[in-house]
């Protein structure tokens, strides 16, 4: 069995760690499942790609959509 290094493991868990600043349980847990599929197939070339990548795009919309409620409610000034 190959070792992961703490590195790997960080890229694996990616999509989960950054939904922790998003907004909503579901995303949370879909990035959640998504980080442990993509651990699971890590073990094949190429086996993480797909579930990674599901993972980031569920985590950049529930961040991106926190960031446009905090700019709508006046909280946060991008501009």
């Amino acid at each position: 069995m190959a070792t992961l290094t703490m590195a790997k493991l960080l890229v694996l868990l990616l999509p989960c760690l950054l939904s922790l600043a998003g907004q909503g349980g579901m995303p949370k847990l879909l990035c959640l499942v998504a980080s442990i599929l993509a651990l699971l197939l890590s073990v094949e070339p190429y086996g993480a790609v797909l579930p990674w990548a599901v993972g980031m795009a569920i985590a950049v919309l529930s961040v991106r959509e926190r960031i446009h409620r905090l700019c709508a409610a006046g909280v946060l000034h991008l501009k």
